[in-house]
């Protein structure tokens, strides 16, 4: 069977998912659409469960492209079970899109999440009442703890099939005429049957002036489309409002009438977490705490990463190297054959992981407790002021922070603005972002070795361009800025253990990605080291490289093989430097100066994003546009880096 998850944003729908799947997740995009949706498989007694995890949206109206394919993914594929993941502690919200399911008729099962928040804050909810009048099963869960998993799947594996909701839709006695009176013209002159709808559905659809199905009615049946202008017009008469904004409306009060019929409230002191979120979004305390954050994580990198990096730098030249030597050596003999492959599987597989555990890790690390801590909204409410500025507002901010560990998601993750303009705008912005990798490059190569405060100053330089490159192209591009409206949650303790796996999924998924591209990278560039060729590749190159940006020829080879992925240029000069000093070589100050340490890591931060961040970006914004970023990106960052190459000896900030 297939069943698919929907709900609000931030009630816990994707932890369920991860619970039920164990983060064993595909992902494929609908039809016509970059919207991407989670697919995976649980099992329960015996029998397969399909799990489809929708988008995380407040209602079914295309208004945005996370909406359009959560409706379309219901509507046309038909799972045989909708289960609505809805915050307890937030129910009248939730209630909207629920009772939107509800008039499609579909199987719901209502999986009441966040019951252990809701009832610290003095929320006490009858189940059994809301399941009465919603006509559905309801069921109480923490998802994060596995409460009411097992409940959950009887429910779907039971013999019996859960039949459509048949709860109360009631919208006031002239709406609900009018639903009745287009019910009965959409049978007169029109095949509902094309819409994927019942009737009564499609007739609250049209009544709202869907786009969709609007259209759809008007192509195949004039008569219909009369009607439905008639009865709209009916509907407007008597309520003074569009009709679409009465029925919505009308959908509120009675979400608001079923939340105040089924919850208590008790009287309660206000929790830490609610204190935490007062001061976390208030002016005065919540910049200074969003600053020591960023501070935090940039220390927490440096430092934690730094010694990690050391530490396996050390086991690595103690155990695994010898023992990789000795193998490579007694099966080929130590001749060219054998240089190479220590090229590979020596110097290769140790940058590899002496970027990927001490920095990528860290990040996912730090990534993962922002989100499930909920954070991440506090930032997107105190940046919207410095947002609007950029031609965005503040909930643009969240694909952005999302950037910082990769810009591929990151990019995926602007459907959630509302205009095409904020889309490419923020599109753009999150090439800027330093990911994961760019900022393991920063701080393992600058950071590291020339010191913080130039890992730091790059950091800043990158900050600056951003915000430069915002404010020109919000001036420049046509269409204005829409306001912020989004819903903020207290904060949440972490757990663990979910932190810790989704932290292992992310850096298990990159090394996969990374690890055979990283050693074959080596391989290559260790075959044209050892045979001479480099050194013939590189002689045009050498002048361009040292004359701009004051850089040694072989970073150009590092700066081109980046682009499959930014952190191949660091982990391919560690690779040069453990082939050129020794396995114990990880100082790259052995053959670059600082300056030009942190020329490179400049000029890594800007230029051309990764190939996969490219794809993306043109299946986003066209690739025309994203050809002109790629090539402004690039001629940014020579600029910037050969500013820097000339000014930093001027002014003797770094020795």
């Amino acid at each position: 069977m297939t069943v698919a998850l929907a709900g609000n944003p931030n009630v816990g729908k994707s932890t369920l998912f991860n619970t039920l799947t164990g983060l064993q997740a595909d992902t494929a995009n609908y039809p016509g659409k970059t919207v991407e949706l989670n697919l995976g498989i649980t099992k329960y007694k015996g029998k397969t469960i399909g799990l489809v995890d929708l988008p995380g949206t407040y209602s079914l109206d295309p208004t945005s492209e996370d909406q359009w394919v959560a409706r379309r993914a219901i509507i046309e594929e038909r799972p045989d079970v909708v289960v609505v993941v809805m915050d307890a502690s937030n129910l009248q919200r939730n209630l909207y899109q629920t009772l939107q399911l509800i008039e499609l008729e579909f199987p719901i099962v209502i999986a009441l999440n966040l019951v252990d928040h809701a009832e610290r804050v003095g929320l006490r909810t009858d189940y059994q009442k809301l399941s009465k009048m919603l006509g559905t099963p309801v069921i109480r869960m923490v998802a994060s703890r596995g409460e009411g998993i097992d409940e959950l799947l009887q429910y779907l594996t039971n013999e019996s099939p859960i039949r459509p909701a048949k709860g109360s839709t009631f919208y006031g006695p002239r709406i609900d005429q009018t639903v009745g009176e287009m019910e009965e013209a959409i049978k007169r002159s029109f095949d509902n049957n094309a819409s994927g709808l019942s009737a009564h559905a499609l007739a609250i659809r049209l009544l709202e002036d869907d786009s969709e199905f609007s259209e759809l009615a008007a192509s195949q049946s004039s008569q219909l489309s009369e009607s439905v202008q008639v009865l709209r017009k009916s509907i407007e008469s008597e309520y003074h409002e569009p009709a679409s904004l009465a029925i919505a409306r009308e959908r509120h009060a009675l979400a608001k009438q079923i939340t105040e019929m089924v919850q208590s409230k008790a009287t309660t002191r206000p929790l830490l977490s609610q204190r935490l979120l007062h001061y976390s979004v208030s002016p005065y305390t919540g910049v200074p705490l969003a600053f020591m954050v960023m501070v935090g994580i940039f220390v927490f990198m440096v430092n934690v990463g730094g010694f990690l990096g050391e530490v396996t730098s050390f086991l690595w030249a103690t155990y695994a190297s010898p023992s990789i030597r000795f193998v490579i050596v007694t099966a080929v003999g130590n001749g060219l054959v054998s240089h190479v492959l220590l090229w590979g599987f020596d110097a290769g597989i140790l940058g590899a992981v002496s970027v990927g555990i001490p920095y990528v890790l860290t990040f996912y690390l730090i990534l993962s407790l922002l989100e499930d801590s909920g954070y991440l909204g506090c930032l997107a409410y105190l940046t919207d002021t410095v947002m609007h500025k950029l031609g965005l507002h503040g909930r643009a901010i969240i694909p952005i922070i999302m950037g910082f560990g990769c810009n591929v998601p990151a990019i995926m993750g602007t459907r959630v603005l509302e205009t095409k303009r904020e889309r490419i705008l923020a599109s753009i912005l999150i090439v800027l972002t330093p990911c994961s990798a760019r900022t393991a490059v920063i701080i393992a190569a600058v950071g590291v070795f020339a010191g913080w405060q130039y890992a730091a100053a790059i950091f800043g330089i990158d900050l600056a361009v951003m915000g430069v490159v915002g404010l020109f192209l919000g001036r420049i591009l046509p269409g204005k800025t829409s306001g912020l409206v989004m819903e903020m949650f207290t904060f949440r303790r972490p757990r663990i253990s979910t932190i810790l796996k989704r932290t292992w999924f992310r850096f298990s998924a990159f090394m996969q990605m990374a690890l055979p591209m990283i050693t074959l990278g080596s391989l290559m560039l260790g075959a044209l080291y050892e045979t001479g060729w480099l050194q013939i590749l590189l002689a045009p190159v050498n002048p361009i490289m040292l004359t701009l940006l004051g850089l040694p020829a072989v970073a150009s080879i590092c700066l081109v093989l980046g682009i499959l992925r930014k952190e191949l240029t660091l982990q391919l000069l560690i690779a040069l430097a453990v082939m050129k000093y020794g396995p114990s070589a990880s100082n790259l100050l052995l053959f670059m100066t600082p300056i030009q340490l942190f020329v490179f890591g400049l000029v890594v931060t800007l230029y051309f994003p990764c190939i996969a961040t490219m794809t993306v970006l043109g299946r986003e914004v066209g690739w025309k546009s994203a050809t002109t970023i790629m090539l402004s990106t690039i001629a940014l960052a020579i600029s910037m880096g050969a500013l820097a190459f000339r000014v930093l000896p001027a002014i003797c900030i770094l020795h």
